[in-house]
């Protein structure tokens, strides 16, 4: 498992989710994510997709992501696709502070050879892209 957290000042959880509901702007800042091709109607209800491309010639790669759950400026727990990987459980959490908002990406694998292969060495490289993650994550809701 690997959890990253960012507290992000002056932010709240609204602003947080005017970002995650808005599915393009997930090429800006999903470290990654080369572009989104589609989003579904109705991101994030539960079963919409984001279809996305990862990746450049000839190592690029064309999968989905499904909502598997949404609960508005709370959490969102996604499914990603990473085939002939599996896929990845990825869960985004705003809590209220003070402050500000504290956001958490919680990413493990689900299936395929990635859940099998996971370990230690391979959740510190999933926090790393996530903190970068996040940090973009933050730099989108100021701007948006």
């Amino acid at each position: 498992m690997a959890l990253t957290r960012r507290r992000m000042h002056g932010l709240t959880p609204t602003q947080v989710f005017d970002v995650l509901r808005d599915g393009k702007s997930y090429e800006h800042w999903v470290v990654g994510t080369r572009a989104i091709r589609d989003v579904d109607p109705g991101w994030p209800a539960e079963g919409t997709r984001l279809h996305y491309t990862v990746g450049y010639a000839p190592l690029r790669k064309d999968d989905v992501t499904t909502c598997r759950s949404y609960q508005p400026d709370v959490r969102l727990d996604l499914e990603a696709r990473a085939w002939p990987a599996g896929t990845a459980s990825i869960v985004l959490r705003c809590d209220p502070g003070q402050d500000g908002v504290l956001v958490s990406i919680d990413e493990k694998p689900m299936r395929g050879p990635a859940k099998v292969l996971h370990n230690p060495a391979a959740d510190l490289l999933i926090k790393l892209r996530n903190v970068e993650t996040l940090r973009r994550l933050e730099q989108q809701a100021r701007r948006h």
